[in-house]
């Protein structure tokens, strides 16, 4: 049996996306992990792919801004970008990185309610 890491809510892993179709977002990159640490069986893990910020991202509603800190292990500025969320295994996960802030979670959590038309 495989053993997989323990992978909690808020966390940022490096995570292995490949391989990919098209235009997703693709190879060995941070992951925000987005799911409930209270739901599924599975040993998958909802997360929200980010990549480097771009200033073009100011105007868009799914970059979420990240700011690199000693908390959260990043060393640039990052973007979360809700538009590419996505379920994937626990065997995808290499190492973790930090942890974002709940501040942080919440403006994701936002970016995914506008992505899926989410109102309330």
């Amino acid at each position: 049996m495989n053993a997989f890491p323990a992978v909690s809510r808020g966390e940022i892993w490096w995570i292995n996306l490949d391989p990919t179709k098209g235009a997703e977002i693709r190879k060995q990159r941070p992951g925000l992990v987005i799911s409930s640490d209270r739901v599924g069986r599975l040993p998958t893990k909802v997360i929200v792919p980010l990549t480097e910020w771009n200033n073009s991202f100011d105007s868009s509603i799914w970059h979420v801004a990240i700011e690199p800190s000693a908390t959260n292990g990043l060393n640039k500025k990052s973007a979360a970008d809700a538009l590419q969320i996505r379920c994937v295994s626990l065997e995808r996960f290499s190492s973790k990185v930090g942890r974002a802030t709940a501040d942080q979670i919440e403006e994701v959590l936002l970016a995914i309610r506008a992505v899926l038309e989410i109102r309330n």
